[in-house]
């Protein structure tokens, strides 16, 4: 429908790490041309981590138009996970060069203060094609920082589960108290900073 309006410039964009107790939000915004067949394109959730290396490297091969937004912890806990996602997809939609034609976000929330005329897709990451790219970029970003936080913080087993709020992590943060990257305001790790302060 957008392309027999004119449109060419297609532009997905969609977040990884709205859940995490830990790390940034990350965004990416991909414009993926009408000609290009990605191979396993899906959502991301829907792909084992091989199989959403193996997109992301088709991605970068390709040198399709693409950009990343993130936000880190600090700021997550001063404006709030929502408003830093939407400030992460802005960010990632602004540096994109070419600029697109019009943007189709993951979700029921447009990004404010953008330019292009955009469409908010429930369930965009699967049914969209350029939004399940910019899914894949940015679980794979995201999922390479928290790689790297797991050298920076052995007691954490970021590179397993990523700072989501598994068995594992809550046993973590129980032991050993939260560290630099994790969000203050989320309730368990609320919850311990407030227990530990008490003493």
């Amino acid at each position: 429908m957008l392309y027999r309006r004119g449109f060419n410039s297609i532009c997905g964009v969609d977040e990884a790490g709205r859940g995490p107790l830990a790390g940034p939000v990350v965004a990416a915004a991909v414009i993926l041309p009408r000609d290009v067949e990605i191979e396993d394109l899906d959502d991301s959730k829907r792909l084992s981590p091989a199989k959403r290396d193996f997109v992301f490297e088709q991605i970068v091969r390709l040198s399709l138009p693409c950009a990343i937004g993130i936000i880190d912890h600090a700021t997550i806990d001063q404006i709030n996970i929502l408003q830093a996602s939407l400030r992460a997809m802005r960010k990632a939609v602004m540096d994109l060069d070419p600029r697109p034609d019009i943007v189709l976000v993951d979700g029921n929330i447009s990004i404010p203060n953008l330019l292009q005329p955009q469409f908010a897709v429930v369930g965009g990451d699967r049914r969209c094609r350029a939004i399940s790219a910019a899914s894949v970029v940015a679980k794979v970003t995201r999922d390479r920082i928290m790689d790297r936080y797991q050298e920076l913080y052995p007691g954490f087993s970021f590179a397993t589960h990523k700072g989501y709020p598994t068995a594992e992590h809550i046993e973590e943060l129980r032991r050993q108290g939260p560290c630099d990257i994790h969000r203050r305001t989320f309730r368990p790790v609320a919850e311990l900073v407030n227990q530990y302060a008490l003493f």
